[in-house]
């Protein structure tokens, strides 16, 4: 069998772009001598649509445009995912289907068995899962149709599972030869080699060729990085989609050689993750231009590189917001990295406004220190005036905070949180450093000092971040036992972290959820981010250490 594999960066909601790829991939795999056809799941109606799927008009014009798409077939085979109605009630109204076409008609359908609902899935709230999944013959072969999750269950290949069914085992065992796989897995580091793993047991385990089909591009929160796979029976891999990029794959299943899995390091492919969902989220919302504040530090520094990655530097602006307490060397990173970059750079002092704010409030504060106030008022001005940019020119204004920071509450409300995305929210500050490091790996874009210098905000004389936070290599492997692991504090001491320390840092994460609850959506690129898959109140007084009631 001869197979087409269209990964195509398809939009939540834009039914009509979307159509026109899938027909100009079809058309693709059918000049190719294509048996099928292979996309995306949902992919008429991008993934996820979320509560677009509560519209009915939403999904009654998903389906008459799956009616086209059969009605415009012909020998060549299209397998393409959509929203199904469930016709079997009571349960969910929707389905979440994958559809065979062929010859102008919709051939056979197979409804999502395995429903995610967890981390930054939600499908129960929406979908009603197949209460079975048979074979298919397409072309004289007898095939396995999956969606996704389906083919996340094995046995044999993880320790603990989600559900009872393991749907592609029991395509095998009911007769299918190949196993299709229409998929929307969202990448965070290290995800892609599981799945690679997971496959290649499936298909060594079944002696069976697994074909998988998976989505590519930015929406929302999430990264989908493409990389489709085909497996013979031998279990060896034999074809393989780009990261992060459209791409149009045709093999052979009975002459594919083998080919090598992806060599990427990681910290390239965190690079290109966030250029991508960078670059989706200007286009899918229609924004041109990107404006940014740029303070000489290594935030701001890798956020302006991968938004003149994504957008061009002639869409980026850097602003440099000084006060009295900016040193000279981070006015002078910040105008390098400009240069070197080819973006606008602008300078606008606040030392005149934050001296006019301070004398209105003199009355009111008078016989109180300064403190903490006067530190976030310099940061919400400068807020204020990027704002001010970006409703001028139409840019999308870019917060610089790293993961570290918003998930300690080291960043000011309307201040330096101002902004439209959080392009590196879910990158610790140790991260930081990798990409910067990553970045300059072939010529110096970012300056030195600006990856060598004790990082500061700059906000009181001689500040440095680890006057108030431990070393961030401390408080970042800190952070991802507690919010990524979920461990307690007695097992994070139990590790070998200092208590103290410990206590501190989670009673900052605990008491910072208001503060996450108001920031700009942020790109996901690890297991777990701050935003749609995290989900604590705010309003909560919870303590994992509180001692037993006494009776």
């Amino acid at each position: 069998m001869k197979i087409a594999l269209a990964q195509i960066n398809t939009t939540v909601g834009d039914l009509a772009g979307n159509e026109t790829k899938i027909l100009s991939a079809y058309h693709h795999g059918a000049e190719a001598g294509a048996d099928i056809v292979v996309m995306p799941e949902l992919t008429t109606t991008g993934y996820p649509p979320r509560d677009l799927l509560l519209k009915k008009e939403f999904v009654a014009q998903n389906l008459a445009l799956v009616e086209r798409l059969a009605a415009a077939t012909g020998k060549t085979a299209l397998l393409i995912g959509y929203v199904g109605i469930n016709h079997s009630r009571p349960g969910r109204s929707l389905t979440n289907e994958v559809a065979l076409l062929q010859n102008g008609k919709i051939v056979v359908s197979r409804i999502k068995t395995l429903l995610p609902t967890y981390d930054v899935f939600d499908e129960d709230r929406y979908f009603q899962p197949a209460t079975g999944n048979l074979p298919v013959t397409f072309n004289g072969q007898t095939v396995g149709l999956t969606i996704c999750e389906d083919i996340w269950n094995d046995e044999d290949f993880w320790p603990e599972r989600l559900y009872r069914n393991n749907p592609p085992m029991e395509l095998i065992a009911g007769g299918a030869k190949i196993v299709f796989n229409v998929s929307a897995s969202p990448w965070s580091l290290g995800k892609d080699k599981v799945r690679h793993e997971m496959l290649l047991s499936l298909a060594r385990k079944s002696q069976t060729p697994i074909v998988f089909c998976n989505l590519i591009g930015g929406n929302d929160e999430l990264i989908f990085d493409g990389g489709s796979m085909v497996f013979n029976s031998a279990g060896e891999l034999v074809a393989r989609g780009k990261s992060f990029e459209e791409d149009f794959l045709v093999v052979d299943l009975e002459s594919a050689k083998p080919v090598a899995p992806d060599s990427i390091p990681d910290i390239g492919k965190i690079d290109q993750a966030l250029v991508l969902g960078l670059r989706d989220y200007f286009q899918k919302c229609g924004f041109k231009s990107a404006v940014l504040g740029l303070s000489g530090g290594i935030d701001s520094a890798v956020v302006a590189c991968l938004a003149a990655a994504a957008l061009g530097s002639e869409n980026v602006r850097g602003v440099s917001l000084p006060s009295e307490f900016s040193s000279q060397h981070s006015l002078d990173d910040a105008r390098i990295l400009a240069e070197r970059l080819g973006i606008k750079y602008d300078v606008i002092p606040i030392q005149n406004v934050f001296a006019a704010t301070k004398q209105e409030l003199k009355p009111l504060f008078a016989g109180r220190p300064e403190d903490t106030t006067e530190e976030n008022i310099q940061a919400r001005l400068r807020g204020v005036l990027l704002m001010a940019l970006s409703n001028k020119f139409g840019s999308l204004l870019l917060t610089t905070g790293n993961k570290s920071e918003l998930g300690v509450g080291y960043c000011t409300l309307y201040g330096d949180m101002c902004g439209g995305l959080a392009v590196i929210s879910d990158v610790p500050k140790t991260m930081v450093y990798d990409l910067a490091r990553w970045i300059n790996r072939e010529k110096e874009i970012i300056p030195i000092s600006s990856i060598t210098k004790p990082p500061s905000a700059e906000l009181r004389p001689d500040q440095c971040d680890q006057d108030s936070l431990p070393s961030y290599e401390i408080l970042d492997a800190i952070l991802d036992q507690y919010v990524v692991q979920s461990r307690s504090l007695g097992e994070i001491v139990a590790a070998g972290f200092e208590e103290a320390v410990v206590r501190k840092v989670i009673r900052l994460i605990d008491l910072s959820e208001y503060k996450r609850r108001q920031a700009a959506p942020g790109l996901k690129v690890t297991s777990k981010a701050f935003g749609v898959g995290r989900r604590f109140p705010v309003a909560q007084k919870y303590k994992g250490d509180q001692p037993p009631i006494a009776r």
